[in-house]
């Protein structure tokens, strides 16, 4: 039986703006899927998106949504998850978004443990904006702001998050939509800050500008880079450059911020001890 994606999208708003062949859309129908299957009511899902390519991610669901501006995307989700603490808010940003100016408000969230999914779509470059160096974009890539190749180093961004100390960093790609919504699914479940890395292609603003004109030539790029966690822990320390390993790479159990927060409530209003060791 064909999925019923009618059901999840609004569809007045379809054809999508996005490229033929960009992953933004993989994505999209990898969301949807796992909040199909975990069951949730799209009244109690609100999805809140930046500005990018990504940003536009919240036109197209049909769900509570809100576009914000640019970089503040985790800074709105972690107020509308602290004022419903018991609704999903999934927070869409790119590479660019959420990792340039966005930067301090997604280390913030991870730091905070609050419980909202952030998807970031990481495409390796400022698609929307002509082909701006983004901080994940490869060294000696042409951007526009890099002519003569990309010096910068680029994060490891689910290293980053780790070091934040998000609760749930995983990562996957575009190439294997069925594995992405396991892993999505996986996610969302967890009761804290779940961070996904989605390697998505931009064959427009990236790749056919760095002599990968289509679409495919671009996921194969993506695909040369890319291995199952196990594979990846069994290379040589010298093998792993410029590879990155797929699947859950880190979770652990701890207070969720809302629940925290809700103790400061209890201890303001009824004086209610609270253990700082069962926090953390």
């Amino acid at each position: 039986m064909a999925f019923d994606y009618d059901k999840y999208l609004r569809t007045d708003k379809m054809p999508t703006l996005w490229c033929w062949g960009c992953g933004d859309g993989v994505v999209l129908k990898s969301v949807v899927r796992a909040i199909d299957e975990l069951g949730w009511d799209m009244n109690d899902v609100c999805v809140v998106s930046g500005i990018g390519c990504s940003g536009r991610f919240s036109s197209y669901i049909n769900c509570n949504t809100v576009h914000t501006t640019h970089g503040r995307a985790t800074a709105y989700a972690t107020g509308i998850k602290l004022a419903n603490p018991d609704k999903k808010v999934i927070v869409i940003t790119g590479d660019g978004d959420g990792l340039a100016i966005g930067t301090s408000y997604t280390l913030h969230a991870a730091r905070r443990n609050i419980g909202i999914k952030h998807i970031l779509i990481n495409n390796f470059i400022y698609g929307l904006t002509n082909s701006q160096t983004s901080p994940t974009t490869p060294r000696g890539f042409w951007t526009a702001t890099a002519e003569y190749g990309n010096i910068d180093p680029s994060f490891d961004t689910c290293k980053l998050l780790m070091g934040a100390g998000a609760s749930f960093v995983a990562r996957q790609s575009v190439l294997e939509p069925t594995k992405l919504t396991r892993l999505l699914k996986d996610g969302f479940e967890h009761d804290g800050y779940a961070f996904f890395d989605v390697f998505s292609n931009c064959h427009i603003n990236l790749g056919r500008k760095n002599k990968m004109g289509e679409a495919v030539k671009n996921l194969e790029w993506i695909g040369s880079r890319i291995l199952d966690k196990t594979k990846f822990e069994a290379l040589d320390e010298g093998d792993k450059e410029d590879k990155f390993p797929l699947g859950v790479l880190h979770k652990d159990e701890r207070t969720e911020y809302t629940k925290a927060y809700a103790k400061v409530i209890a201890k303001m209003r009824d004086g209610v001890d609270i253990n700082f060791k069962e926090l953390a």
